[in-house]
Formats: structure tokens, sequence, C-alpha cells
């Protein structure tokens, strides 16, 4: 049996495949839920034994993967804090914001096949959540796009400019006015604890939409 603690080199390693995959099939799915995009554009298929909706627009897949490339050494070192997946509407002001808030608690020592098995099962519920945060939330106003905030630790914030992971891929600065956000209304949706990774999703939505 394996085991993996916190001080094995592949832990992190683990902890950002498991969460990488999961932003992945989770920002596909709130595109869709959400109608960022049509829904023509969408292909069921299944994940964590849930049916789960995933784009087949190449460019859109290309640069969803690309930044979730970016973000993993984050999650590897425990850096990132939040990944926030922002709609916004024409004149590119945010009207919902999907917040997954991640850290990893202490571990001693877990079996890797447990580990695999429980994270499995408590994503499937996330998952499921973001299914159905649509008959909570109001409609969004027409034309809307989006884009990914990633929310650093201090200590990371001073090092990512030095750090491109992908060519022509950088990290920058989000605009100001891709983070303010009028009057938003707190909407918890999903909390989980389990020995790698304690992970909170919540989305804040704009009081007005129109």
């Amino acid at each position: 049996m394996t085991t993996l603690t916190r001080q094995d080199l592949n832990f992190g390693q683990v902890v950002a495949d498991i969460l990488c995959e999961f932003l992945e099939v989770a920002i596909h799915l709130i595109l869709y839920v959400r109608e960022v995009y049509p829904s023509g554009i969408f292909q069921k298929r299944k994940k964590y034994n849930v049916p789960v909706q995933m784009s087949c627009h190449p460019e859109l897949n290309q640069y969803i993967q690309d930044t979730l490339h970016c973000v993993k050494p984050l999650i590897e070192k425990n850096d990132a804090e939040k990944v926030a997946v922002v709609i916004m509407d024409k004149e590119h002001h945010p009207v919902e914001r999907f917040v997954f808030e991640i850290s990893q608690p202490p571990l001693l020592s877990i079996s890797a096949d447990t580990l695999l098995s429980h994270v499995e099962q408590l994503l499937r519920a996330f998952i499921l959540k973001i299914s159905v945060c649509d008959a909570i939330l109001n409609n969004n106003p027409p034309g809307c796009s989006f884009t990914v905030l990633v929310h650093t630790r201090d200590a990371a914030t001073r090092n990512m400019e030095k750090v491109q992971v992908i060519k022509d891929f950088p990290w920058i600065v989000a605009d100001e006015q891709e983070v303010h956000m009028q009057e938003p209304r707190l909407i918890p949706l999903k909390t989980m604890t389990s020995d790698i990774v304690k992970m909170q999703l919540y989305v804040e939505e704009r009081a007005q939409k129109t």
C-alpha cells in the first residue's frame, strides 16, 4: 500500500493534479450552466461518476488548459489562495464570481488509494452543486465573457512576474474593473475538508445585473 506524507516530493504534485483536473471540469460546467457560451458547443461527458458538460471549442479549451497549467505550480507550493471564475458583462464589469478557496491542511500520512476515492467523492458533490446553481442565481445579461483570476499568498505574488510557465502566456495583475463588484450578494455553495485539501466554493453575485 502506498502512503503519502506532506514531506514527499510528489505530494504537492498529486494535490495539484487532482485540483487542476477538477477545476477544468468545474470551469467548463460553470460556462455551460451560466450560458456564457451557446449550449451547442458543449458535449455531455462523465466525470466523478456524474454527467458534466465539456466544451468542444478548441480555442476556449486551450485557454482553460493554459490557465490551469500556470495555476498548477502555485497549488503545488500551496501558494494559491483562491481561484475565481469571473463572468463579466459587455462593459467588462463582473456580474458573477465563482470563488474556489483552497488550502492544504497539515497531514501525517494517508493511503494513496483511500485518498483518491475519498477526494473524488467530495469533488462529485461540488460538481452536483454547480449543476443546479442556476436555480439560486439571477439570469445574466446577454453578451457575457469570462476570465480566471488567481489570488496568491503574499510571498508568491512577488515572484510571479519572474515565472512564466507557458511562453506568451504571462501572469498580469488583474484590472480593478475586473475585480470590483458593486453590492455583491454572497451565496455559499459547498465546503469540503479532506486529508489533502480544504476547499470552499461560493458565488458573489452583483445585485443589479442590468
